[in-house]
């Protein structure tokens, strides 16, 4: 429960609101309780009554008509308030979240997509309704025995002290003992559902694969049996809460057989009536409605209180890059050296051996070699989206680890080999790299990748909204529009991740051809597989068994292939 704590200043920002839905929460539940006393004091008196005409019916009857009235009302004002500070809440979780978590990316190694998922979709939700499913009720329960208790404490303290103690077991040993006995569970059901969410996020991404391969069923069995793990912890939950809600039902009933215990004696001693003893006993029963939705508030803040735990560790994680200490300034141009690199995920077995090159400023180099022999994770160290285990590499002869991200990112402009189309406009996709490009740079950089036709045939030219993750484009078009997006920017250093994936071999080949004149006097570093025009190239570097290797000639694609 401490985990709550460390999110106790975004609740402090809503108290306001928090507070008012709390109040409103009390009025309802107080006017309930004072509605059905009411009534059972008025009916019981109206039946026993001896006076007839003479009995006042108006004023009880105003008074529950007024008392539904404003049931009513403060429970609308309770659920307008509590939403509206719930919905701001979640604003500020979420806000809180993603400013921790960019400046400790990348998490890909350390945490699993279901995983992240689970962080930023469950764990959230979880969190930022804790105060209108469990804090809230569990205050206004709270408030509402210690008022109920010192009430009939004054009529009868034998009545007070029995509903006392029924009320305290219902409000709060029970709730306890239920997050004691399903926090286990509650914890194997969010593991399982992770599990469960990557398996079918598996079956999906590697559908095809898995049908080639004939592997489906072992991709079945795998969901299945998170499922199946899922489902006996969700069944565990469902057993303690059904328990738990049988015994607040015994503790009501204990209520009211004490109440009636000690009120029927008062009664025949004159210190109370028949129609008050009614009346105080429909109280008790309305009391333990603060009491019904604990056991739900009980489950709920476990889940709240493992979420909050989840989301503080993974706030607190060592950032997998560290920013530079001191800001240092960087001269200008474009100059690339890696010097003795090396670099591997798992030390004993590194990608890059002692790896060292320069590529002068203004130089448009190209690195080519096999699938899976480094040449992405080239890019990712100029990019600092990871460190060498050993060596430096440098920008402008500054060791990248004392550059500034700010900086860093200003001065160079990757467009990786999974580079995304955002839900928007044509302008806005392409603006992400220059928020400032007028309409001519952006017809000019659509022209440059070949896709002036394309976006002046779409409705709103320029406009024009592309659908989620670019579905409205072809997968080269989408390949040509983040290209541009990488052009387009006015960084020193462009890494190009295998930029013509998806074109035709002559968009291709013409875009190769261009690329010195597209880089306007900027250092341009090409990763690809394909074929390379015979001029244009100032540097072509061959990985090959973990080493670059210089070429003399531009490679064929037989000799690309041959590396």
């Amino acid at each position: 429960m401490n985990a709550l704590l460390h999110f106790a200043p975004l609740f402090a920002r809503q108290r306001r609101r928090l507070l008012v839905a709390l109040l409103l929460s009390l009025v309802t539940l107080a006017a309930g309780i004072a509605l059905l006393g009411l009534s059972g004091w008025f009916l019981t008196a109206a039946a026993i009554s001896t006076a007839g005409a003479a009995f006042n019916l108006f004023a009880p009857s105003a008074g529950v008509r007024g008392l539904s009235f404003i049931r009513i009302l403060s429970r609308y004002g309770e659920k307008l308030a509590g939403h509206d500070a719930t919905l701001r809440l979640l604003s500020d979780i979420r806000h809180w979240l993603f400013g921790k978590l960019f400046p400790i990316l990348p998490l890909g190694r350390r945490h699993g997509r279901a995983d992240l998922v689970s962080h930023l979709t469950a764990d959230v939700e979880a969190l930022d309704t804790a105060f209108l499913v469990t804090l809230g009720p569990i205050t206004t329960a709270v408030l509402t025995g210690l008022a109920m208790s010192l009430g009939l404490s004054a009529v009868s303290g034998a009545a007070g002290l029995v509903y006392a103690g029924a009320f305290f077991t219902a409000a709060v040993l029970v709730p306890v003992m239920l997050i004691l006995a399903s926090r286990r569970s509650g914890e194997e059901a969010v593991r399982a559902s992770a599990a469960l969410r990557q398996a079918v996020l598996d079956g999906l991404d590697c559908h095809q694969d898995l049908v080639l391969f004939g592997q489906t069923d072992r991709a079945s069995k795998a969901a299945s049996a998170a499922g199946e793990r899922l489902a006996r912890a969700r069944r565990r939950l469902g057993l303690y809460g059904a328990l738990a809600s049988a015994t607040v039902q015994v503790a009501t009933g204990a209520a009211i057989i004490g109440m009636l215990l000690a009120g029927i004696p008062a009664m025949q001693a004159g210190v109370l009536n028949g129609p008050l003893l009614a009346g105080l006993v429909l109280a008790v029963v309305a009391s333990f409605e603060a009491c019904a939705v604990l056991v739900r508030s009980a489950t709920r803040l476990a889940s709240a209180a493992a979420a909050a735990e989840r989301l503080r560790d993974l706030a607190e994680e060592a950032p997998g890059i560290r920013e530079a200490a001191k800001a240092v300034a960087v001269p200008a141009g474009g100059t690339l050296r890696f010097e003795n690199v090396t670099f591997g995920y798992d030390a004993d077995r590194p990608v890059l051996k002692d790896v060292s090159f320069t590529i002068p400023s203004g130089s448009v180099a190209a690195i080519v070699g096999p699938s899976g022999a480094g040449k992405s994770t080239i890019a990712q160290l100029l990019a600092r989206l990871c460190d060498p285990r050993a060596g430096a590499v440098q920008l402008n002869g500054i060791d990248l680890r004392a550059i500034r991200a700010a900086e860093l990112h200003r001065r160079l402009a990757l467009m990786s080999q999974d580079a995304p189309v955002f839900l928007d406009t044509v302008r806005e996709n392409l603006c992400i790299g220059a928020p400032e490009a007028s309409d001519a740079a952006l017809w000019e950089v659509l022209r440059a990748v070949k896709l002036d036709g394309l976006v002046a045939g779409l409705s709103d030219g320029l406009d024009s909204y592309l659908g989620e993750a670019g579905l409205s484009l072809s997968a080269g078009q989408a390949r040509r529009l983040c290209l541009a997006r990488t052009l387009l920017s006015s960084a020193d250093v462009i890494v190009l991740d295998e930029p013509t994936s998806g074109l035709d071999r002559e968009t291709e080949a013409a875009f190769l051809a261009d690329l010195p004149e597209l880089a306007g006097g900027r250092t341009v570093i090409v990763i690809t597989h394909a074929s390379l025009p015979p001029s244009g190239f100032d540097t072509v570097l061959s990985l090959k068994a973990g080493r670059l290797v210089p070429l003399r000639r531009t490679p064929s694609i037989a000799e690309n292939a041959h590396a």
